[in-house]
């Protein structure tokens, strides 16, 4: 081997050293940064000539310079992040909607039902009772309002956050995009742009907290992103992803991830916005479902029996809350047709009702209102049919006002009692009602409402009848609460929420230490170690001093040689 030739072998170690003190020293730098990936200077021997009788070798290159990074960790991390935001978001909005229910505490909805029932049950025993009785149904009245309102504020809270996060998300998918063709364009010397693609890596983290995504990287060096096995990023494509708000044909608001390209349905599960989703519907909704029935039974149920309730004069005038429109009354309370009643939460039944007349002279005459709701020979019953059968009676009178309410007056000396409905028509159509509304957003006790705490039982006048009745529905089974009282029926929901919110508790702690898990794994396999990059500072220095030396040494040969000439 000649002189040169270890010249030759002494620089390729030069340039092998400089590129890795280079290498080190942009791994030094970037020691701080969560979302550089450690890259290492691959060296590989130059074979030597065949030629050479010893073949030792020509030296030194530098291949590549290589990320270090484990692909498939990577991929366990981004669905890590997924699952670790998406169980915090629904732990979050459990934890305030718990507070907003504050079930547990004389502040609740439990507690506000207790002491209304209670009130009816212990009317005899009020200085005034009446007064009592109806502002404790204005307390739980507004109490269920304001707690509906305020899941409704939170609910749009959530739809605000779900909106801001798909925007974000699809300005990270046109990030992507652009960082795939600018890598596809700079990657076809074969040299790795590691700076891109740490770009590349942190954008998907970022979209990976928003959505569940998977990632697959072609031949050109792309990324093409799916969500389940949708794509959303084909190589410097971005089908872009967006909130798409549909209402159904029973006028139910759908809402829903999309993709703007072709509006599929992205099956959204995981990240911050598969948790908003989840949680909307899961636990928002279902809460105010809940809500929504609970008050649409009491509000009915309370009705029912307030409706036949009268107090010692009986009554003279009385009136319906429920607006039936012109056309609807000729219709029968059960067609489909019938807007007045088809949306309402609670229905009459095929039954009737009595009405019992005091004349003037003393005498009582009772009379059968029938409700034919069978749906056979096309004779259902309408609310014109109910008014007609009323106006029928000697000594009161039935009509619609310009509203559509049903008016009922008696004659002078006359005085009127119902009972024994067992349609549920008059509470249907709010006659003599306690509460006005259908459900958690509009329960309100009646604007002058007459506390009626007696009723006719078997003909006879039984003071407090009514009140007790209604204050023994804090225990009775309702069959629209799926066979249980109204206290157990929201004690079960309150238990189920409370419980649901300890579970996500626990998950999120989990994912949170998976994540954790994960990404101390990726620390350790891409992470920039100080001390190991100062002994590979050390070991390019001395490398780069040894070859110094060497071609120091060769060329003092050479004036040797030189000298001899």
């Amino acid at each position: 081997m000649s002189l040169t030739s270890s010249i030759n072998i002494a620089t390729s170690a030069l340039t092998a050293s400089q590129l890795g003190l280079q290498v080190t020293s942009q791994n030094l730098a970037n020691a701080a940064n969560p979302a550089y990936t450690r890259q290492i200077a691959m060296l590989q021997a130059i074979r030597g000539r065949v030629s050479d009788p010893y073949q030792i070798g020509q030296g030194v290159a530098v291949t590549e310079v290589r990320r270090q990074i484990d692909e498939a960790l990577q991929r366990r991390l981004w669905a890590g992040n997924s699952a670790e935001h998406s169980s915090a978001q629904q732990y979050s909005i459990l934890s305030q909607i718990e507070t907003i229910l504050n079930e547990g505490t004389e502040y609740d909805v439990s507690s506000q039902l207790s002491g209304f029932f209670n009130t009816w049950t212990e009317a005899t025993t009020l200085l005034d009772s009446a007064a009592t009785i109806r502002n404790q149904g204005e307390s739980l009245s507004s109490f269920i309002r304001n707690i509906r309102s305020d899941l409704v504020t939170q609910r749009r809270q959530i739809e605000d956050q779900i909106d801001a996060q798909v925007l974000r998300a699809n300005a990270v998918l046109d990030e992507i995009a652009t960082i795939n063709q600018t890598i596809t364009e700079s990657e076809i010397s074969n040299t790795e742009a590691s700076g891109l693609r740490d770009q590349r890596d942190a954008l998907v983290t970022e979209l990976s907290q928003l959505i569940d995504v998977s990632v697959h990287e072609t031949n050109s060096g792309a990324y093409d992103i799916y969500s389940g096995s949708t794509p959303i990023v084909q190589g410097a494509r971005n089908r872009g992803v967006e909130i798409n708000r549909v209402t159904d044909e029973n006028g139910e608001l759908s809402v829903r991830v999309e993709i703007i390209a072709d509006s599929t349905p992205l099956p959204v599960s995981g990240g911050s916005i598969g948790g908003l989703l989840a949680s909307r519907d899961g636990a928002i909704d279902a809460t105010i479902e809940k809500l929504d029935t609970l008050a649409s039974q009491l509000i009915f149920e309370v009705n029912r029996l307030h409706s036949t309730g009268i107090n010692q004069d009986w009554l003279t005038s009385t009136g319906a809350t429920l607006q039936v429109s012109t056309t609807n009354q000729a219709l029968a309370l059960n067609d489909p047709n019938n807007s007045s009643f088809a949306n309402l939460p609670f229905a009459a039944e095929n039954g009737g009702f009595d009405i019992t007349i005091r004349t003037p002279g003393g005498g009582e005459v009772t009379q059968r209102i029938d409700i034919d709701l069978d749906g056979l020979n096309g004779d259902d019953t309408s609310a014109e049919d109910i008014r007609a059968q009323i106006d029928a009676i000697n000594g009161i009178n039935a009509s619609f006002d310009s509203s559509g309410r049903l008016q009922i007056t008696s004659d002078a000396g006359y005085s009127f009692a119902f009972s024994e409905d067992t349609s549920g028509a008059l509470a249907v159509m709010g006659v003599n009602s306690f509460f006005t509304g259908d459900n958690a957003a509009d329960i309100a006790v009646r604007e002058g409402v007459e506390v009626m705490l007696g009723r006719l039982e078997d003909g006879q006048f039984v003071a407090n009848g009514t009140a007790k009745r209604i204050g023994s529905l804090a225990d009775e089974a309702m069959a629209g609460l799926g066979g249980l009282s109204s206290k157990k029926f929201w004690a079960q929901h309150a238990t189920d929420i409370a419980t649901r919110t300890s579970s996500a508790y626990n998950k999120a702690n989990a994912d949170t230490l998976i994540r954790e898990s994960l990404d101390a794994q990726r620390a350790g396999i891409s992470g920039v170690s100080i001390d190991e990059e100062s002994i590979n500072l050390l070991s390019y220095q001395r490398q780069y001093q040894g070859a110094a030396q060497v071609i120091t040494t060769a060329q003092t040969m050479f004036d040797t040689l030189l000298s001899l000439v």
